[in-house]
């Protein structure tokens, strides 16, 4: 399966000149219009520490100049892993419109307020299903899963307040690498890349390169 793409040409001029507003331009630009369902979903690569790399879909739920932020089960895979080896990258694979985001920099956990803030703003169901799903462990059968989740619906009905789980927070994704990247035809793509000047998030400056496709 062979597609040509058709795009306009994405020039160095066209850029911003921090890529976190750049990455603000793209994604209101992509989120418009029920282009792409879910436009914040993106995968999340990992590595233990012995370097076995593993993925998996996360909806980004934060960006500013700080980074970009998701939440999880900290005894996930996902959380273990960044435990034990905090580098990550990060796929935004906006396809319908030929383009792509990739991020590589480091994790660290956000702090318990921005962890309980956020949790807040869950519906109750989803509160629920924090407490209810050991994630990334065995489990018996879904209806075991489900008993779990009633039992604690019983527990904390609508209208209750659920605590955060202890084990359950956001990840912040410093970045020392953006690329953006927009398909053309005849694989020529356009590919720039932001490469962060400096001692990671202590460096403010950033250089521009073009990456041949």
């Amino acid at each position: 399966m062979r597609e040509q793409y058709r795009s306009e040409d994405f020039v160095e001029r066209d850029l911003a000149a921090d890529p976190m507003e750049q990455f603000a331009r793209w994604f209101r630009q992509v989120a418009v219009g029920g282009v792409l369902h879910e436009p914040n979903a993106m995968i999340v690569s990992t590595a233990d520490a012995e370097g076995r790399p593993s993925s998996r879909t996360v909806l980004l739920k934060q960006y500013d100049d700080r980074g970009f932020v998701f939440f999880t089960n900290y005894d996930s895979r996902k959380g273990r892993e960044l435990t034990a080896n905090p580098y990550v990258s990060l796929l935004f694979p906006w396809h319908p419109m030929a383009r792509q985001v990739i991020v590589t920099g480091t994790a660290s956990r956000t702090s318990r307020e921005e962890t309980v803030g956020y949790f807040r703003t869950r519906p109750h169901g989803s509160q629920l299903g924090a407490w209810a799903s050991a994630q990334s462990t065995v489990v018996g059968s879904r209806e075991e899963l489900i008993a779990r989740y009633e039992e604690l619906a019983a527990r904390y009905p609508e209208g209750e307040k659920v605590p955060a789980p202890p084990h359950w927070g956001g990840f912040r994704v410093v970045p020392e690498t953006i690329e953006f990247w927009q398909g053309h035809a005849n694989r020529l793509h356009d590919r720039l890349r932001y490469v962060r000047k400096g001692d990671g998030a202590h460096g403010g400056a950033w250089r521009v390169e073009r990456l041949c496709p």
